[in-house]
């Protein structure tokens, strides 16, 4: 009974596990919207408000080039992966106290699965993959 319940759990981790990593990147770039403000993506893609996002899963935070990143930020140790960016942007004050992110959060997980989606198209030098 205990090895079934446990291969139940296991088998539901995994569906959840790859039914998040199964974003939309088209609804995504409608996400991305919200974040244009102060970020860019895409070949042309500068530092704003905030940093250029191109390349941003697996890069360490603090780290590009040309941004003047707050303290906290520079010096959180973050690498950015998909776990880490959700807990961020449902509340990057809360993740990252300090921040000179001023944007309150997302906290729809459609949408946050989404807008990974549309940014992991993009590679460091902003071509898309």
């Amino acid at each position: 009974m205990m090895r079934s319940t446990l291969i139940a759990a296991l088998a539901l981790a995994a569906l959840t596990t790859s039914a998040r990593a199964d974003g939309d990147p088209a609804a995504g770039e409608k996400v991305f919207q919200q974040c244009r403000a102060c970020h860019q993506v895409g070949e042309t893609a500068k530092n704003g408000v905030g940093p250029k996002l191109n390349g941003l899963f697996g890069r360490h935070s603090g780290s590009v080039e040309g941004y003047n990143y707050s303290e906290a930020n520079k010096n959180s140790g973050i690498t950015w992966d998909e776990a880490v960016f959700r807990e961020y942007i449902k509340a990057p004050r809360t993740k990252i106290p300090g921040t000179k992110m001023a944007y309150v959060g997302l906290k729809n997980d459609k949408q946050i699965d989404d807008l990974i989606a549309f940014l992991k198209q993009y590679d460091a030098d902003g071509k898309k993959k």
